[in-house]
């Protein structure tokens, strides 16, 4: 069984579903996914969770490539206000969700080794050479970021893949003192740089297993969609996720995740067709 940590609100549904689905259809063992979700309308209107009927059609979705994968959906609103209520990092470059992942340690029942993928991913092998990477001795294998290695430190991660060794991470407490550093100071990269300064110790691992910028090697395990800097025809940066499909073709001249994302909107159509959208 692969367990899989995906994290965010309402609107990660078309991250999820591309992205489950290029798992799924690469992905012999069985797939075990939770999604941390939690209500922040307080902090703005369309923070909200993602919905049952979401989770219920993911689950649907990938048990029809395996009957043994499943999607779980756990909410950690209350966990989210009794850590970062009120925190400065509230309003850091991403959504609060990205703090989701550092709550990790306090749910129940969450298994040693858990792979936390963002959103914005896209898998083009068998997920499972990346998830049976040894990690015994280790708090979590993580890739190199590719702009912070150089502006940063020469070891600085991106966190948008984390293969976390759980039970190693509740001995050094590394997300207790994440946590602890997200109330206590205001940082660039929140989440990520709260992880980095408080880790013991981790295993870098290939880019191939977060490739944030060429995305049609055949070498590439995880298509990371991250924002990234273009200099060509004049220094710029853009975003574009997945499932903005037009852009992923014209301007980042990816055509590797066709077969996926072709299935993808298939999908969608069904789904909102049910629900009357």
């Amino acid at each position: 069984m692969i367990n899989i940590l995906l994290c965010g609100n309402s609107k990660v549904f078309d991250g999820a579903l591309t992205e489950l689905i290029s798992i799924t259809n690469r992905t012999q063992e069985a797939i075990n996914c939770y999604i941390f979700t939690m209500d922040a309308t307080h902090l703005k209107p369309e923070f909200t969770p993602i919905s049952d009927d979401e989770i219920k059609y993911l689950d649907e979705v990938i048990k029809s490539k395996n009957s043994q994968n499943h999607v779980t959906k756990i909410d950690v609103t209350d966990l989210y206000k009794q850590e970062f209520d009120g925190s400065a990092n509230e309003t850091a470059y991403c959504t609060p969700y990205t703090l989701l992942r550092l709550l990790a340690d306090l749910v129940p029942n969450m298994p040693d080794k858990l792979l936390y993928l963002d959103i914005d991913m896209m898998v083009a092998g068998d997920i499972s050479e990346l998830y049976n990477i040894d990690v015994s001795n280790y708090e979590y294998a993580a890739v190199k970021e590719k702009y912070g290695c150089w502006a940063i430190r020469p070891d600085y991660i991106n966190a948008g893949m984390l293969l976390f060794n759980m039970k190693k991470m509740r001995e050094t407490k590394l997300l207790v003192k994440a946590r602890d550093l997200i109330k206590k100071r205001k940082l660039l990269f929140a989440d990520q740089d709260a992880i980095f300064w408080n880790t013991t110790k981790k295993l870098l691992l290939p880019r191939r297993y977060n490739e944030q910028s060429r995305f049609n090697s055949k070498k590439t395990l995880i298509c990371h969609f991250c924002k990234r800097l273009l200099l060509w025809p004049y220094p710029r940066t853009e975003n574009f996720k997945q499932w903005n499909i037009t852009e992923v073709h014209k301007i980042l001249g990816c055509y590797a995740f066709d077969e996926d994302l072709y299935e993808y909107i298939y999908l969608k159509k069904k789904y909102e067709k049910t629900k009357g959208i």
